[in-house]
């Protein structure tokens, strides 16, 4: 029997993961499936774009994934056993359980109401493609000089209220922010955001802790009622909640505990990557919840995973940060150069450079998750015999 390799979610992770896997194992000696409950690919960081009206570029992953050996399936993950190693989904054929010997959770995360009354009644969200559709569908109807409030004042945020003010100079754009605006940039960057901020005519609530959430306003902390026709929430993102269901050593938050290699470190046939993961980054600090994060994590654990089923090197290389690339609408942006550790440096590049920079990047990320190993020739090693009769063997006990 071939070793069965299950990935749970294609977002840039998941898909990314699968895509390498695929390319460095042989076909003959693995089984690879991806699950998913969308056909296409959704590239995550142009939400905000789909949001105001623009259409993104379809990316089906039959295309994607066609002569790999990846087999698609188009379901719902519902739950997972690790200790029967197994993974129940629910599709168009109805509920199902598959068998795997390696699991890849990639499941991400999404919007994150912070236990705010009236935010999920009334907020709008775009950590997906539905939320982002939905609040497509309401700025559409809005009228001149209404309101919108976007709550949180970080790179989601940011690039969210610029964009929609941007694109609907006509209404009555804000931004409400826990702390400081930009108050983690460096003073060139947060000068540059300033500007832009101003130039949009964005009204920028700062230090304002959002309470309370209604359908026409949003109360803070310090007593005061903005006025929103729409509210758009973006104060964090909240991990999938199906590893926390089962008996994998997870955190509070319900992320996976891995070592260096991205594998469980309470159930090793288990390996988690991108938002699902809790994973130490330079000067013991966690990782952000990001897409800077999620592909170094993927490419890490499926080097590992292809390192252990052939008997080669384990990979040992630190994920560490370069900038952090924030769109301020179409025609401005800002990178903000950083340490290992995610602290800004003085180092900035702004204005039209800048949104040509972040578009690249962008473009980058969709590209290396059709091409997991960026275009390079690669060769499918040999699972070893060993490995592929343990997999059996678990197999036929399940």
């Amino acid at each position: 029997m071939r070793h069965r390799i299950i990935v749970l979610g294609a977002g840039y992770t998941g898909a990314f993961a699968a895509g390498r896997l695929a390319r460095r194992l042989r076909r003959e000696d693995v089984a690879i499936t991806l699950v998913n409950a969308e056909p296409d690919f959704v590239e995550r960081v142009r939400m905000h774009q789909l949001a105001v009206g623009q259409d993104l570029k379809s990316r089906p992953f039959s295309g994607m994934f066609a002569g790999t050996g990846v087999e698609l399936r188009l379901a719902k993950v519902t739950g997972v056993d690790v200790d029967r190693k197994t993974v129940a989904v629910a599709g168009a054929d109805g509920a199902e359980e598959l068998g795997y010997d390696t699991l890849v959770y990639a499941l991400g995360s999404g919007w994150n109401a912070q236990g705010v009354p009236g935010t999920a009644e009334h907020a709008f969200e775009i950590a997906g493609r539905p939320g982002a559709l939905r609040l497509r569908e309401r700025l559409a109807r809005l009228d001149a000089g209404q309101a919108v409030v976007v709550v949180g004042g970080g790179l989601t945020g940011l690039e969210a209220a610029t964009e929609i003010a941007e694109t609907r100079p006509d209404l009555d754009v804000a931004l409400a922010a826990r702390g400081g605006l930009g108050d983690w940039l460096s003073s060139k960057g947060r000068e540059h955001l300033r500007k832009v901020v101003g130039r949009l005519g964005i009204t920028v609530y700062e230090h304002a802790a959002v309470t309370g959430v209604e359908a026409d306003r949003v109360a803070t902390a310090d007593g005061r009622a903005i006025p929103a026709a729409v509210t758009v929430w973006t104060a964090g993102f909240a991990v999938h909640p199906i590893a926390k269901a089962t008996a994998l050593e997870v955190t509070g938050t319900g992320q996976i505990v891995v070592d260096g290699t991205m594998r469980s470190v309470s159930h090793p046939d288990v390996y988690a990557v991108g938002d699902a993961a809790m994973v130490m980054g330079p000067g013991d600090k966690p990782l952000r919840m990001s897409c800077a994060s999620g592909v170094p994590t993927a490419w890490q654990a499926v080097d590992a995973i292809a390192a252990r089923l052939t008997g080669g090197k384990l990979p040992n290389v630190p994920i560490r940060y370069f900038n952090q690339c924030v769109s301020l609408g179409r025609k401005e942006g800002l990178i903000q150069y950083v340490t290992a550790d995610d602290r800004a440096v003085r180092a900035a590049l702004t204005g039209r450079l800048a949104a040509v920079y972040k578009e690249l990047v962008c473009k980058g990320a969709a590209w290396g998750v059709a091409n997991p190993t960026f275009g390079l020739p690669t060769r499918r090693r040999r699972v070893t015999r060993e490995r592929v009769a343990a997999g059996s063997a678990v197999a036929a006990s399940a």
